[in-house]
């Protein structure tokens, strides 16, 4: 039986830094936030964010994920009706993608709002990775152009390190990249010893 273990963390704290290393011991990952922005563009939620948020938000049928972004993380309601959009469908691509990698003992489900969202009573395990306040603020914004106004709206409709710490079995601290790979490979020796006990 497949182990799938939850991988989250806030905006910033360098879950895909985590999640490529994972990738790159040979252990599968589902990127939860990649495979949201493919099926917003499926005819279906198209369908559905025209009918909930308006047809300003395309340009055509291209959606402007900018417009949505700033609506949804300044109001928790608007979050809370995109979420109820998207999520559903997410969780129906990601059972397809698991039926695809049946064979390995062991996959990873990445996402930033594992706990928000509910999924994580999905998963065998959960691992948080955290980062300094800062340290996340910075990322992002050199990431992806934005304020520092937006990136702290977007954390503060996040769970904070603390909550999701305290629902986690396993915590990386993401500060220095090297010392979170070794704690990722000391973790993924206790998954597979878990795993080789079941």
């Amino acid at each position: 039986m497949t182990k799938i273990i939850g991988l989250t963390g806030g905006i910033g704290s360098g879950k895909t830094t985590i999640a490529n290393h994972f990738q790159s011991r040979g252990i599968p990952v589902y990127i939860a936030d990649d495979e949201a922005r493919k099926i917003m563009q499926t005819a279906e939620v198209i369908h559905a964010i025209k009918k909930t948020f308006g047809e300003t938000l395309f340009d055509g049928i291209v959606l402007k994920r900018d417009k949505l972004a700033e609506i949804v993380f300044n109001d928790p309601e608007k979050l809370q009706q995109l979420n109820g959009i998207v999520h559903p469908a997410v969780k129906r691509h990601f059972k397809l993608w698991l039926l695809d990698h049946k064979e390995f003992p062991i996959v990873i489900y990445e996402a930033a709002i594992l706990f928000e969202s509910g999924n994580y009573k999905d998963f065998d395990l959960i691992i948080t990775v955290t980062a300094p306040l800062e340290s996340r603020i910075q990322r992002v914004i050199e990431r992806d152009k934005t304020t520092r106004e937006q990136v702290l709206g977007r954390i503060n409709s996040q769970w904070t390190d603390e909550q999701r710490v305290s629902k986690s079995d396993f915590v990386i601290e993401n500060i220095d990249v090297e010392i979170a790979r070794r704690k990722t490979d000391e973790i993924l020796k206790i998954l597979k010893i878990k795993q080789n006990e079941c």
